[in-house]
């Protein structure tokens, strides 16, 4: 059944993988740089210097279109070992452990990974 968004469907799955890595990128800042906000205090370096770069270049990466699928795939990796090493151990949903962001972001990333660039893309552009 056809609904009347439909022929915006590029158009959409552009904009979700678009937003989803410029969110994702502010989290890498934040680890890295304390910017906009400061990291939370306690943060263990390996959280800091290992998935702090992963989310500023794959969010900048998946944003941009440039080597989505590894980009998307890596950063869903990630999502997946922070839900598991820092949420699921805590409580076993997500919605009291914490770890809803953490979830939807694996999820997001993995569909992205499958997907591909899409619009808007440099990988799109390449091609």
């Amino acid at each position: 059944m056809a609904t009347f968004l439909q022929p915006y469907a590029s158009q959409s799955y552009a904009l979700l993988r678009i937003v989803t890595g410029l969110l994702f990128l502010w989290h890498g800042m934040q680890k890295l740089f304390g910017f906009p906000a400061p990291a939370m205090e306690g943060t263990p370096a390996f959280v800091t210097f290992v998935a702090g770069p992963i989310e500023l270049v794959g969010g900048v990466l998946v944003m941009i279109g440039l080597l989505t699928r590894w980009a998307a795939f890596l950063c869903s990796g990630l999502m997946a070992a922070a839900y598991w090493t820092a949420h699921g151990i805590n409580a076993p949903f997500p919605l009291i452990n914490g770890g809803e962001l953490a979830a939807l972001y694996c999820f997001v990333f993995l569909f992205i990974a499958a997907q591909g660039p899409g619009l808007w893309s440099v990988d799109g552009a390449r091609s």
